[in-house]
């Protein structure tokens, strides 16, 4: 399964457990204003599975199709690997210096 079928299952499978989690209250309400917390509820077990779904020791315990990929290894390349980029505000004293000294007027 690629990756984005993948990430598209877990979704679903978070949304569901949310909403499930929520359907005694979202049934009972009959309006907007009564359904809310039921929503808010569906919201936050949603948020809360995809949490606890993303820990390594629970992506064990996953089944393979809906186990996230590891990370890539342009990902997990050290720092020290990208170049250096130089600093802008260490030359800004120096210009800084030559720009006041061009707008003296000559003694």
């Amino acid at each position: 399964m690629s990756e984005s079928a993948t990430r598209t299952v877990r979704t679903a499978v978070q949304t569901l457990l949310g909403l499930l989690a929520a359907l005694p209250l979202l049934v009972d309400g009959g309006t907007v204003s009564r359904t809310l917390p039921g929503l808010g509820v569906a919201l936050a077990v949603a948020t809360a599975v995809t949490r606890v779904m993303a820990f390594p020791a629970v992506q064990q315990l996953l089944p393979g199709w809906l186990r996230t990929p590891s990370a890539p290894a342009a990902a997990a390349a050290p720092a020290a690997a990208t170049p250096a980029v130089a600093e802008p505000a260490a030359a800004a004293p120096a210009a800084a210096a030559e720009s006041v000294a061009a707008q003296e007027p000559p003694r």
